[in-house]
């Protein structure tokens, strides 16, 4: 797979790790998620499945993979589950990792590719939402009972929906035709591939840090919109609201807080989400320059730009979603990652054959 040439060894946390330690190996590496490892036949991975590193001299299984931890889990399980259950900050991140898989959808799930797979097959997991996959180098698979999956290797690489982008936007560069019909294509014209997402979820400038991260929880979102408050209607700031035609502000992330000293995290969580963003904007930490740039700079597209700026756009500013807007500047959908990938997909399954 020529997407795995430059790709470096597997960060990963042992399952004995606190979610402090996952928070650390996050920001380090600058990663939004890391998979889990356990000993060997202790554990039932995520999904049932069996994704095991082996000792390449001996043969002998040395770790299992159980699944994965986001920096949504490690919020969710700070916020808690009552409306006022912030504090004991230091007790919740010491809680183990493996303690909380499963606090979010992503984490319940692993996914590997085949190294030989096809870049239009590669691209089919990542279009229906699959973010990051492991990809076993030297490595071997088999199904039992149909549905359990056992898969081994001597050692594994992460691929991401960004990695594939990145490699896409390369094929474009350098003139592949494959790809460069629809770069050059218009996202207006795109309907028949669905491109854009118009119904997008947010949460209002009045709402809290811990009520945010809540409604991203519950609703499986790694990040939301931040939208103008209403001045006409009554609205519960603790709940997401729909963003379609309201004005946007800023983009909230999960990963927004990697660079958040915990020091601040431990007050921050019932200041207003905007408050905290500003406050961030003003760290001198490298870490926190994408939460700079986000602020001064909505990284949004309208429908009169090609599928290629859209993509560029979220490869050059590392995010995983561009916001559709209108000339105003009101919400009008949002064109993720796995809507990029789809269309460009998408395409390529629709154009004839070369001989």
């Amino acid at each position: 797979m020529d997407l795995m040439h430059d790709k470096r060894r597997l960060v990963e946390v042992p399952y004995t790790a606190t979610l402090a330690d996952a928070m650390n190996t996050l920001l380090t590496n600058r990663v939004a998620a890391v998979p889990v490892a356990a000993p060997p036949g202790q554990w039932i991975g995520a999904g049932g499945s069996m994704i095991l590193e082996y000792d390449k001299r001996s043969g002998a299984a040395r770790k299992h993979y159980i699944g994965m931890v986001t920096m949504l889990d490690i919020l969710a399980h700070i916020a808690g589950e009552g409306d006022d259950d912030v504090d004991h900050l230091d007790q919740k991140l010491a809680t183990p990792v493996s303690s909380i898989i499963g606090h979010c959808l992503e984490s319940l799930s692993l996914w590997t590719l085949n190294p030989s797979m096809s870049l239009v097959d590669c691209m089919e997991v990542f279009s229906k939402g699959i973010h990051r996959a492991m990809v076993p180098i030297e490595g071997q698979a088999e199904t039992i009972a149909g549905v359990e999956l056992v898969e081994s290797a001597s050692s594994y690489r992460m691929l991401t929906q960004m990695d594939v982008l990145k490699f896409v936007m390369r094929e474009h560069d350098n003139q592949n035709e494959e790809v460069k019909g629809i770069m050059s294509h218009p996202i207006k014209d795109s309907k028949q591939f669905q491109a854009v997402t118009d119904t997008v979820f947010g949460v209002t400038d009045q709402a809290t840090v811990i009520d945010a991260i809540k409604c991203m929880r519950a609703a499986s979102l790694n990040a939301v919109p931040i939208v103008q408050s209403s001045n006409t209607i009554q609205e519960d700031h603790r709940q997401l609201v729909n963003g379609k035609k309201r004005k946007v502000i800023a983009t909230f992330s999960a990963t927004d807080l990697r660079g958040c000293p915990i020091s601040l995290l431990e007050t921050c969580l019932n200041w207003k989400v905007i408050d905290l963003l500003l406050k961030l904007s003003e760290s001198p930490s490298p870490e926190t320059a994408g939460v700079r740039s986000s602020l001064k700079e909505i990284v949004a597209c309208n429908t009169e730009f090609t599928v290629g700026e859209a993509v560029e756009k979220a490869v050059r500013n590392g995010v995983h979603r561009v916001w559709v807007v209108d000339g105003g500047g009101l919400l009008q959908g949002v064109f993720s990652l796995t809507d990029m990938i789809r269309v460009i997909r998408l395409w390529m399954l629709s154009q004839p054959l070369r001989s």
